[in-house]
């Protein structure tokens, strides 16, 4: 699939510089930033929602507690 994305000039060639920094292409600098980023974006979701429940249910548990529960 291609897909297009417009920059300015001056972007662009900041763009470019990175790529080239890292010797990597474009397409893989754009690839792996969008993945990064909808990863980011997740990690973060479920951090929020693991909060939520903390705050609901405080409870912790000590290392040796979670090895015992599983068995470990």
């Amino acid at each position: 699939m291609t897909i297009s994305v417009r920059l300015n000039d001056e972007t662009l060639e900041l763009v470019k510089a990175y790529a080239s920094m890292n010797n990597i292409s474009l397409s893989d600098l754009i690839r792996n930033a969008l993945i990064e980023k909808i990863e980011s974006e997740y990690d973060l979701e479920c951090y929020n929602k693991a909060m939520e429940e903390y705050k609901k249910n405080p409870k912790t548990y000590t290392l040796d507690e979670v090895k015992k529960e599983l068995d470990l």
